[in-house]
């Protein structure tokens, strides 16, 4: 499946952003969907993942409380609302999926199989 991720850009410190992400060539919902980010020089480090009908979720550590994962299967669309930005969320967004069973999520790069673009999020402090 392909995948489009969207919605990253400049904002200021304490802003907030919204990033979409959307597939095509087979419905998102017959995917576990997870967002990943990478800074330059860094590992890709695991942010937030979601079930296929989203009734259950994951966030990393460094985002918990900040960040919120969500979908839309109507819409064809996974989410993450990105609260309080720090410089330190700088990075090159990625959502990523899974064609799975139900209920389950993943945090894991290695356990996706489908990768997007990626978009740029850069926070000015």
């Amino acid at each position: 499946v392909q995948l489009q991720a969207s919605g990253g850009g400049l904002v200021q410190a304490g802003g907030s952003l919204r990033l979409s992400c959307t597939t095509s060539g087979r419905a998102i919902s017959a995917y576990a969907m997870g967002w990943f980010r990478q800074a330059p020089g860094k590992e890709r480090e695991f942010v937030a993942a979601i079930t296929r009908a989203g009734t259950r979720s994951a966030h990393g550590n460094s985002v918990k409380g900040r960040f919120t994962i969500s979908r839309d299967n109507a819409k064809n669309m996974v989410y993450l609302q990105m609260n309080s930005l720090s410089p330190e969320d700088s990075a090159i967004y990625y959502c990523a999926a899974r064609n799975t069973v139900t209920g389950v999520y993943y945090t894991e790069k290695h356990e996706y199989n489908d990768w997007g673009q990626g978009t740029k999020v850069t926070v000015s402090s």
